[in-house]
């Protein structure tokens, strides 16, 4: 007997989800934890967000990290509430402060 025949491998947790821009606002993004589930975001932030329009379906999991969002707090999220918010990054342009002589 192999002690590898006991040990189950471990799999990262798992967590499909679909993903919706915004057609107000550059890069900020909705996502559902069941497809067009939009009953779970509240009635003011819809209408905020406006007419959500599809991205992409996604499997998040732990060790697949997101571009702009901890996959964790996403996935915690979706679970608790069903959806997450994706706000668009705070830009700080470079100030122009003349010549340096």
């Amino acid at each position: 007997m192999c002690l590898s025949d006991d040990i189950a491998p471990i799999m990262p947790d798992s967590l499909d989800c679909w993903i919706y821009k915004s057609p107000r606002k550059d890069e900020m993004y909705l996502y559902l934890a069941a497809e067009d589930d939009f009953e779970v975001v509240p009635a003011e932030l819809l209408a905020l967000f406006g007419t959500p329009q599809a991205v992409m379906q996604l499997a998040l999991n732990d060790a697949r990290p997101l571009a702009r969002e901890d996959v964790g707090d996403v996935m915690r999220n979706l679970r608790e509430r069903g959806f997450h918010l994706q706000m668009p990054p705070k830009l700080v342009p470079d100030l122009y402060h003349g010549n340096e002589d």
